[in-house]
């Protein structure tokens, strides 16, 4: 038998390696310069989500400074930039670190280096003064339109920050304990969940959700976003959402994702998109030794029944979470960082980008503090911007609406070799990985000359061969036309 040795793709990998409020006039200034954008199923089959961490992403921390990269952005294949929160941050309860708030520090100089979470929000319908002004925000959702790219918000629908104007004027918005006060966020059990500089919302009161709806309403009608990114959305009643997308969805289409991972949040045109939670853990327990491939088959096969054909799953090796609570896409997956990666933009679902993972960010972010990332475009660079191409041009890749079929190639190493076809329409696309630490021969149910979409070269499968892939290494394939 010939033996087929298939040590490109990591070849490559790593040798290219002033407070800004609403007033009752801003209707009159509507940002109406690129009214004809509409975010639509076509943009979003073939996307690629970013997200943009504003305070970390520039030394400068604004929105001005983001804006310039949109262009790089594209070139990455984004689609869609969700922007973590850009609201004022409350002053009142402002954490610095772990249990600690700021006002505990009592050295002046050392106070002013927290800056507070950004879920913290002060005021629903303003932009936080560090990051700019809301034409800055135009500015930005202007050059993105002009690119191609929808914007979207992260929401924050579960609580507000201590100084928010609700706590005063509408104390009934509120969750309360037994002696009357407002809490922060609680577990069934009754104990805090530990986000103590924020105020939990009492969806019962339906006083607080149309005004919730008219908050969400302001950004769509005076801003032209395209969408939020809900925070926590499956702590919030389903029945909210039910009153309110389809009441937001009456202004523009929207794109709606749940930080959640819910079946019911997608049911009946609810959310376009949740977490790929479990598909995230389950990829980190892989490049751990902790599961494998049968395990990833399993799970596949778990969301073909639990979702249904139109939902979509967003997949990531990280976010905002993660990076800096848990650790960098090298502290969760060591070495397979680069086939994990991959593997986001090859299933079903939306890829996400977070601020940094195109540089090959090697830190956990700073979270209340002002931190940066690195510009240096390398391996990564490289990287992402191939799996962006053929995530946005090969429709059997198509993870929106309407999706590219996943299909399992057989292999006689299936614990270990992790081999699919994803086709749309005729068009094709294969991903064989070697999902372990050590170097494995094999054979695979697949025959024809094929094109190796990440460096061009051409390779022959025959029946019988003996093909062999290095720890952690990948292909992803299409057949050479005749």
């Amino acid at each position: 038998m010939k033996k087929i040795f298939l040590f490109l793709v990591m070849g490559l990998f790593l040798s290219n390696c002033g407070t800004d409020t609403h007033s009752p006039n801003d209707k009159k200034q509507k940002n109406t310069t690129t009214k004809n954008f509409q975010v639509s199923d076509t943009l979003v089959r073939s996307a690629v989500i970013y997200e943009a961490n504003i305070r970390q992403y520039s030394p400068q921390g604004t929105l001005k400074a983001f804006t310039k990269d949109i262009p790089v952005l594209k070139d990455l294949g984004i689609k869609i930039i969700w922007l973590m929160p850009i609201y004022p941050i409350s002053e009142t309860k402002r954490k610095a670190t772990g249990d600690t708030f700021v006002s505990d520090i009592k050295d002046p100089e050392e106070r002013k280096k927290y800056l507070g979470s950004p879920y913290a929000v002060a005021d629903y319908t303003a932009v936080n003064p560090d990051f700019g002004t809301k034409k800055d925000l135009d500015d930005l959702i202007e050059t993105a339109h002009k690119n191609g790219i929808a914007v979207i918000l992260d929401w924050v629908p579960n609580h507000t920050g201590w100084d928010h104007k609700w706590i005063k004027e509408h104390p009934d918005y509120y969750t309360k304990n037994k002696k009357g006060e407002i809490t922060d966020p609680l577990n069934p059990d009754g104990s805090s969940k530990g986000w103590q500089d924020v105020a939990d919302l009492n969806y019962n009161n339906p006083d607080l959700r149309k005004a919730m709806i008219g908050e969400m309403k302001y950004w769509i009608e005076n801003h032209d976003i395209d969408g939020y990114r809900c925070d926590v959305a499956g702590e919030v009643p389903v029945e909210f959402w039910e009153e309110a997308i389809p009441e937001l969805r009456k202004i523009k289409p929207l794109f709606m994702l749940a930080e959640a991972w819910e079946p019911e949040l997608m049911k009946d045109d609810l959310f376009d998109m949740c977490y790929g939670w479990e598909e995230h853990f389950l990829m980190v327990d892989m490049a751990n030794g902790k599961k494998n491939v049968l395990d990833f088959d399993r799970y596949m096969q778990k969301i073909d029944t639990m979702y249904e054909p139109d939902d979509i799953l967003m997949n990531f090796v990280a976010n905002h979470d993660e990076n800096s609570w848990k650790g960098t896409i090298e502290e969760s997956f060591g070495k397979a960082a680069p086939i994990m990666t991959a593997l986001t933009y090859m299933i079903p679902g939306m890829p996400l980008v977070y601020s940094g993972q195109e540089y090959g960010l090697n830190h956990r972010l700073k979270f209340f503090e002002k931190d940066s990332i690195p510009k240096t475009k390398g391996k990564w660079y490289t990287l992402y911007k191939k799996l962006g191409s053929l995530k946005n041009n090969e429709p059997a890749l198509y993870g929106g609406k309407i999706k590219g079929e996943y299909k399992r190639i057989n292999n006689n190493k299936n614990p270990h070799i992790l081999s699919f076809e994803r086709s749309f329409k005729g068009d094709r696309v294969f991903f064989i990985g070697n999902m372990s630490p050590e170097k494995i021969d094999f054979q695979i149910n697949l025959k024809g000359r094929f094109i190796n979409s990440l460096n061009r070269d051409t390779l022959s499968i025959k029946p019988n061969d003996t093909l062999i892939l290095k720890a952690w290494d990948y292909l992803i394939l299409k057949k050479q036309q005749k």
